[in-house]
């Protein structure tokens, strides 16, 4: 089971056998069922989560009830309202399962423990925050400069495959359209 978090860390930083052991020591794990929250807006992020299998979405809901999805986190990603997770705040975003998912996850102590004991873990989660801001920019920039169609196949290059796993509504909340805008794009547009 922990191939998938140790072939994550091995993109960006070289573990020997017993940072190996000593990271997956120090990593909780967690099992959630499809649709249970693992943030609410007001709580304070308290655990920062590698996807190990399934998927989880953070979401913005607006004053009107409104949910606006910000992004998925399929299998071999991260996920956690960072502000709010780094900065003990409260956090203005939901986080949930979209399906059944099994998790590792640090909390804040433990990620700083790691950090004084192993500090190429540093490196690794730098590079992280790092992707993460540059994927942020580009989807501002993509919500500020492109059409639907455009914002769409770019949805499917970016997350390959989860339009089948997921829920259509959960993708037009994604791309700011309706999901039935989004059904009638696809049927006319054969995407």
């Amino acid at each position: 089971m922990s191939e998938l978090i140790l072939s994550n860390f091995a993109m960006h930083i070289a573990l020997a056998p017993d940072e190996q052991e000593h990271v997956l020591n120090l990593m909780q794990q967690k099992t959630v069922a499809k649709r249970s929250y693992l943030l609410h807006p007001g709580e304070v992020d308290r655990h920062i989560y590698f996807v190990n299998e399934g998927c989880l979405r953070m979401f913005h809901t607006d004053l009107e009830g409104q949910e606006h999805n910000l992004c998925f986190y399929p299998e071999n990603w991260w996920a956690c309202d960072i502000v709010s997770f780094f900065k003990a705040k409260a956090a203005t975003n939901t986080i949930q399962a979209l399906v059944d998912s099994k998790l590792y996850y640090f909390t804040l102590p433990d990620l700083e423990r790691l950090f004084t004991e192993i500090p190429k873990f540093e490196r690794f989660f730098r590079i992280l925050t790092q992707n993460g801001f540059d994927m942020f920019q580009r989807r501002v920039m993509s919500n500020l400069s492109k059409n639907a169609e455009q914002r769409y196949r770019e949805f499917r290059r970016h997350y390959p495959g989860l339009e089948q796993r997921i829920s259509q509504k959960h993708i037009a909340s994604y791309l700011g359209i309706t999901a039935a805008f989004l059904s009638m794009m696809r049927k006319e547009k054969d995407l």
